[in-house]
């Protein structure tokens, strides 16, 4: 089952982000270094974060590409507090055991219960 399809069973980002396929998606992320979560979020809730994005009293900071040699685009920051949907997403997806797991892989360290980036500078 995707996380679309759970949609109609789990209300909620935590519970789309519990009902997505992290098998899946842990070997995706060490196969390819990236991996999507089909349905993660509504698209009302598409529309409603995309809506914040001309409003700089909802960002901390505007990175363009283009000025660090990186393309072309941009990029912001969230500024706090959190609008709920990025909240619900940063306390759901960034501690689940498969990223915990892929992420300690990666930079080559045990697992830990604490979150695996922590202290990591690199």
């Amino acid at each position: 089952m995707n996380a679309t399809q759970s949609n109609r069973k789990t209300a909620g980002v935590a519970g789309r982000v519990e009902a997505a396929d992290w098998e899946s998606l842990v070997n995706n992320l060490g196969t390819y270094g990236c991996a999507v979560i089909k349905g993660l979020l509504a698209p009302k809730e598409c529309r409603e974060l995309s809506s914040l994005y001309d409003h700089d009293e909802h960002s901390r900071s505007r990175v363009v590409m283009a000025q660090h040699g990186f393309g072309r685009g941009e990029y912001k920051y969230w500024s706090y507090p959190l609008p709920k949907t990025i909240k619900a997403l940063r306390t759901t997806l960034y501690p689940t055991n498969s990223t915990r797991k892929w992420r300690c892989n990666r930079l080559g360290r045990a697992i830990t219960t604490g979150v695996p980036w922590r202290g990591h500078t690199g």
